[in-house]
């Protein structure tokens, strides 16, 4: 199942892809697919029909891991 990402690149706007699994300490890169913009539109840099995209680790400032649909439920207290 594909894990949803929140990729911050080093001088860009950050990117959404899917990656197949959590990157383990010991890689030099990570995989992603259908990389884009957090708003949906194509990534300027990158050609509109890319699916893959290695992206080196020097590159990557940061990576937030995305709430999935069945995670995403908020439970709050409401007072009556």
């Amino acid at each position: 199942m594909p894990i949803t990402v929140l990729i911050h690149l080093m001088n860009e706007d950050p990117i959404v892809a899917e990656i197949e699994r959590v990157p383990e300490p010991t890689d030099q890169f990570m995989v992603c697919e259908n990389p884009r913009r957090r708003d949906g539109r194509e990534v300027n840099y990158l050609l509109p029909e890319l699916r893959s995209l290695i992206l080196p680790w020097h590159r990557v400032h940061c990576v937030e891991i995305l709430p999935t649909g069945e995670e995403e439920q908020i439970v709050t207290f409401v007072r009556e």
